[in-house]
């Protein structure tokens, strides 16, 4: 391996060496604030070396790998929002009494998955990375260990993990057993050859979809999702909902540019009646939750279709422009969906998941900035103008009306709709006044790494949502990358 090789791959090798570190330091002293810092610098340094990386990014570093500009972003959106959730994470976990150094580690090598996700141009690399990714989160749901609710949730989260990882294996078998192909651009070969594909590899592709599906939480492989993210801990749901998430959608947006899979009707017309699916189920099940945690669970499935509808817009217009309008949501949900868990976040203790909705109720008299952040996030969410929200789904609608789908344009709105009255029913409780809450002291935060995380996403949310314009020249010239 030469040394541009390794300046492309410096990135992942970063995150290696700060998880082996992590480690060795655990097994010599525990100290949590300490494995916190390590594992904050380990990120921050892999962020530093994406810079080198940029450009040299037209070498193959190896062939399970493409590490291009298009990779590169992606993975340095995963490592900001893993930098996001581990401030959350000190503030959340140094209320408990407990060994919870691990957390810090899993956090890492579940980017380092995440981030080989992205990077994926070969089925062994995606498997190899979805597996890193899935088995961090397993134990990462299960903290703290002294709890039953967050061990309950990685128990379903573990077999029904299990039973996906199966079915996208088969359908990886089935691929290859027909193509004799591992690799995203020998899969376009085979497909440019035998178009109209076969039985066989119809139950691969559909197999494929299914079990990526549920990593996505898609309807109707969506019941994993309001039970894991109601039972883990408020910080590990961000993860769940933005990390997780996004670098699976990141693989297969590249999987579909890649092999030339939008000539195949079929796998457009599933993808359609899913992201159709998702959003009217994700929103209706939201609007009878009372619990915050289970809602935004239900957001997050609506959210996915939403995406979905971008991703399928790819068969009838440019690519490029699928890459932005994606890329463009997915950053902007990153930011809300973290700042949303994060205010739950910095109102649960040790005794109480700040999970139900009563508990919001005059948060405005008691915690204005705390409610106000809230606020702002949800007004995201529903897609509200002057929110990086708005833009994202501008993007959607655009990509849907040039790509003419009326129908799933029509679920689109039908879903803001429904989702802007849950929303606004949250920041109508929020703005609640009663006696008791006004006899009630106000609470000074110590979480100040919280603090901090929750107000530089408020800032990023309104500076994207006015002046997108920076981000928007960079996604164009990734998008413009990929190939």
């Amino acid at each position: 391996m030469d040394l541009d090789s390794l300046i492309v791959l410096a990135p992942f090798i970063a995150m290696i060496v700060t998880a082996i570190t992590l480690m060795l330091v655990i097994a010599v002293r525990r100290n949590f604030a300490l494995v916190n810092g390590i594992a904050g610098f380990g990120i921050v340094l892999s962020l530093l070396l994406i810079g080198p990386a940029w450009h040299k990014s037209s070498i193959q570093a190896i062939p399970l790998l493409n590490i291009d500009h298009y990779a590169l972003f992606f993975v340095a959106l995963l490592l900001l929002a893993g930098l996001a959730v581990l401030g959350l994470c000190h503030d959340y976990f140094k209320q408990y009494d407990a060994e919870n150094e691990e957390l810090p580690l899993l956090l890492l090598t579940a980017l380092l998955g995440g981030s080989v996700l992205a990077a994926s141009s070969h089925f062994a690399a995606l498997f190899l990375g979805l597996e890193i990714l899935s088995i961090s989160l397993f134990t990462l749901i299960g903290y703290p260990v002294n709890r039953t609710r967050p061990l309950e949730a990685a128990i379903k989260y573990l077999v029904l993990s299990g039973v996906s990882s199966a079915f996208l294996l088969m359908g990886i078998a089935l691929l290859y057993a027909e193509s004799g192909e591992l690799d995203f651009i020998g899969i376009e070969g085979f497909i440019d050859a035998h178009l109209p594909l076969n039985s066989v590899i119809l139950s691969g592709v559909i197999l494929i979809a299914a079990g990526l599906g549920f990593k996505l939480s898609l309807a109707p492989f969506h019941l994993w999702t309001p039970d894991v993210y109601e039972g883990a801990p408020a910080p590990v749901t961000a993860f769940i909902a933005t990390v997780s998430k996004g670098a699976v959608f990141v693989l297969l947006l590249r999987l579909l540019v890649t092999t030339g899979s939008y000539r195949y009707v079929p796998l457009l017309t599933v993808f359609s009646f899913i992201a159709m699916l998702s959003i009217l189920v994700g929103n209706m099940l939201a609007l009878l939750q009372k619990n915050i945690k289970r809602l935004l669970a239900y957001s997050s499935i609506a959210h996915m279709g939403y995406l979905l509808v971008a991703l399928i817009a790819g068969a009838s217009i440019a690519r490029p422009l699928v890459v932005e309008s994606a890329a463009f949501y997915l950053v902007a949900y990153f930011i809300t969906t973290i700042g949303a868990f994060g205010v739950v976040s910095v109102l649960s203790t040790p005794q109480q998941e700040a999970g139900d909705v009563a508990i919001l109720r005059g948060l405005f008299w008691r915690r204005p900035w705390l409610a106000g952040t809230f606020t702002l996030m949800l007004l995201s969410l529903a897609g509200i103008p002057l929110t990086a929200g708005f833009i994202g789904k501008f993007y959607v609608f655009t990509s849907g009306a040039d790509a003419r789908l009326w129908v799933l344009l029509a679920s689109v709105i039908i879903g803001s709709g429904l989702g802007l009255y849950y929303y606004v029913r949250i920041i109508v409780a929020m703005s609640m006044n009663s006696e008791e809450v006004m006899s009630e002291p106000p609470k000074k935060s110590r979480k100040w790494l919280s603090t901090v995380t929750l107000a530089a996403l408020s800032l990023l949310l309104v500076w994207f949502g006015i002046l997108p314009g920076h981000l928007i020249d960079c996604i164009q010239s990734i998008a413009i990358s990929m190939r």
